[in-house]
C-alpha cells in the first residue's frame, strides 16, 4: 500500500471511557472517531483485538482470529433490543480510571448470556439470518474456536493440554459427542463473536467515512493455550501430549542478564512453507478484515528467532534459528499486493533483519523515549530518520513520556532539553512536536502522552505478569483545548490534507 504522511493516536478500545468497567466499541468509540477526525488525525492504532486470557494481555489470546467479547458494547446491545434496560440496572459500580477485570468479566459474560437467550426467543428473522451468514463466512476458524471455548468452559477453564485425552487430541468421536451434548454452549460462543464483529465493522465503517485508517497489531507468536495451537498442533513444535518442546523468548541483553522467557510455542516453519503459509495467510486476511494496516510485532523473528528448550528457567540457554525470511514475505506480497505492514524492528537488530525489512520496503519504527540516552549518533533521534519510518513518542510497552522524563538521569534530561530546544516543562508535547515535525511518514503518540500523564498511566510492564492493560481515559479528557492543539500540530507539520 502507499503510506501517506499523517498522524494518529495509540489507544486500545479498553481504555475508552464509559460506565461499564471497560472501554468498548459502542457509542464512546464512535465519539472517539469523531474526535480524531476533527483533530486532523487520520490514524487510530489499537492493540490486538482477540479474546484475552491469562494476565488479561492482548498479546496472549485464546485465538488469533476471534474478537474480544469484553469489548462488546452493552449500549449497542440495548439499542438493538438484545438486552433490556433492566439488564443494566444491576451493573456494579465499576471504577472509571482503571479496568478491574475480576469484576467486569463475570458481569459482561452474564450480560452476553442474557443477550443470547433474548436472541434465541425474540430476535428477528433478519438477525438470525445475519448470524447464519457470519457463521458460514467465518467457519474456517469460528467452528474450532467456539468448540475450543466451550470445552474449556466445561473443563473449568483449564488449558487444553490438561483436558481428557480424547478431547485434547481431537478424537473424532469424542468431538462429535461433545458437539451433540453441548450444542447451546458452542452456539453461545459463536454468538459472542457475531456481536463483536458486527459492532466492530460498524465502527470501522464510520472510521472510513471520516477518512481514518485503523492500525492493528499481529503478534508473531500465539498463546499455547489457544484454539490456534489446539486445532493445528502440527504447525508447532509440540510433544506427544501437546506441550511445547521449544519456546520463544529473547537472549540476555543490556536490559536483562537472563533474557526473557515468553513461553510461546514456536512454529514449524518448514511445514508452513509446504502449503504456502496457508495458516498465516488466513491469519493476515482475518486481521485485514478488521484493520487497514498491521504492525507486525517482533519483526526480527521472521529473519531469525531465539529458540529456548522447554523446561529452562531462563532464556540463557537458547540459540538463534533462521526464520522464514523473504519466502514468507514474498507469499504475503503475492497474496495481498503492496504490504500494509509496519515492521516492529526494535531490539537486537542484525543486518539480515534490516535487509529483510528494506527488501520489501516496510517502514520500521522509531521511539523517541529511546533517543536521549547517549549522544547525537543515537539512531532514534529525528535527524536520522528517512520518510520510511513510523515514529512514536512511546508505545504500550514503555513508560509515558512524562514518566520517562521524571525517571531518567539529569544527563539524559539535559540532552533532551538541548536537542528539543525546550525547557522540558511540557515534555510530552515537546516529544509530540519532534515526532510530528520529523520526516517519518507516520507520527503516533499514545493517548497518555497527549494528556501529559505520568507513570501511573503506563499501560504495560513487559516483565510484570499481572496488573497491566488497565488504564482508562476519563470522560472529560477529549477537550476542546486538546482538539485544537492537536489540530494545530497537524496543520503546522503537514500531517493533515489541506482540504480537511
Amino acid at each position: 500500500m502507499q503510506f501517506e504522511r499523517s498522524s494518529g493516536i495509540l489507544l486500545h478500545p479498553s481504555s475508552l471511557p464509559g460506565p461499564y468497567g471497560i472501554g468498548d466499541i459502542g457509542p464512546q468509540a464512535h465519539n472517539w472517531i469523531n474526535f480524531l477526525a476533527k483533530t486532523g488525525c487520520r490514524l487510530w492504532q489499537v492493540l490486538p483485538l482477540g479474546p484475552t486470557g491469562y494476565g488479561d494481555s492482548p498479546y496472549q489470546c485464546f485465538s488469533s482470529f476471534a474478537g474480544n467479547p469484553y469489548l462488546i458494547s452493552p449500549a449497542a446491545l440495548l439499542a438493538e433490543g438484545l438486552i433490556h434496560a433492566n439488564d443494566l440496572v444491576d451493573a456494579p459500580q465499576f471504577r472509571t480510571d482503571k479496568v478491574d477485570y475480576g469484576a467486569i468479566i463475570p458481569w459482561k459474560l452474564g450480560l452476553l448470556d442474557r443477550a443470547f437467550t433474548r436472541f434465541q426467543h425474540t430476535a428477528s428473522q433478519e438477525l438470525h439470518q445475519a448470524l447464519r451468514v457470519f457463521q458460514s463466512q467465518e467457519s474456517h476458524w469460528l467452528e474450532d474456536f467456539a468448540l475450543f471455548m466451550a470445552i474449556k468452559e466445561s473443563q473449568g477453564g483449564n488449558s487444553w493440554v490438561g483436558w481428557p485425552v480424547p478431547l485434547r487430541d481431537r478424537h473424532p468421536q469424542a468431538i462429535q459427542d461433545f458437539r451433540d451434548s453441548h450444542e447451546i454452549a458452542i452456539q453461545r460462543q459463536s454468538f459472542r463473536q457475531f456481536l463483536f464483529f458486527r459492532q466492530w465493522r460498524t465502527l470501522r465503517t464510520q472510521a472510513h467515512e471520516k477518512g481514518i485508517q485503523i492500525i492493528g497489531d499481529i503478534p508473531i507468536f500465539v498463546a499455547h493455550d489457544s484454539a490456534d495451537v489446539w486445532a493445528s498442533p502440527g504447525l508447532f513444535f509440540l510433544d506427544g501430549e501437546g506441550s511445547p518442546t521449544v519456546v520463544a523468548g529473547v537472549p540476555p541483553d543490556y536490559f536483562s542478564e537472563t533474557g526473557q522467557m515468553w513461553g510461546n510455542p514456536l512454529y514449524r516453519w518448514d511445514i508452513h512453507a509446504e502449503d504456502g503459509y496457508r495458516w498465516w495467510m488466513s491469519r493476515m486476511r482475518a486481521v485485514l478484515s478488521l484493520v487497514d494496516v498491521v504492525r507486525l510485532d517482533h519483526f526480527r523473528g521472521f529473519a531469525g528467532y531465539w529458540e529456548i528448550p522447554a523446561g529452562e528457567e531462563t532464556a540463557i540457554k537458547g540459540r538463534w534459528v533462521p526464520g522464514p525470511g523473504a519466502g514468507f514475505f514474498q507469499t504475503v506480497s503475492d497474496t495481498f499486493g503492496q504490504l500494509p505492514i509496519i515492521a516492529e524492528d526494535l531490539g537486537e537488530i542484525t543486518p539480515d533483519v534490516t535487509a529483510l525489512r528494506d527488501r520489501f520496503q516496510l517502514p520500521g519504527m522509531k521511539i523517541l523515549v529511546f533517543a536521549f540516552d547517549s549522544d547525537a549518533a543515537n539512531e532514534f533521534l529525528p535527524h536520522h530518520y528517512s520518510s520510511n519510518y513510523v515514529v512514536y513518542t512511546g508505545t504500550h510497552d514503555n513508560d509515558t513520556a512524562l514518566g520517562w522524563y521524571q525517571r531518567v538521569t539529569d544527563k539524559e534530561r539535559d540532552f533532551a532539553r538541548r536537542y528539543l530546544a525546550r525547557s522540558g516543562d511540557d515534555i510530552a508535547w515537546d516529544l509530540i512536536r519532534a515526532a510530528w515535525s520529523s520526516t517519518a511518514v507516520y507520527a503516533l503518540s499514545p493517548m497518555q502522552d497527549l494528556l501529559s500523564l505520568d507513570n501511573r498511566a503506563r499501560m504495560n510492564y513487559p516483565s510484570q505478569p499481572s496488573g497491566n492493560w488497565t488504564w482508562r481515559m476519563r470522560e472529560g479528557d477529549l477537550s476542546e483545548g486538546l482538539k485544537s492543539r492537536l489540530r494545530e500540530f497537524n496543520e503546522l507539520y503537514e500531517r493533515v490534507k489541506s482540504k480537511e
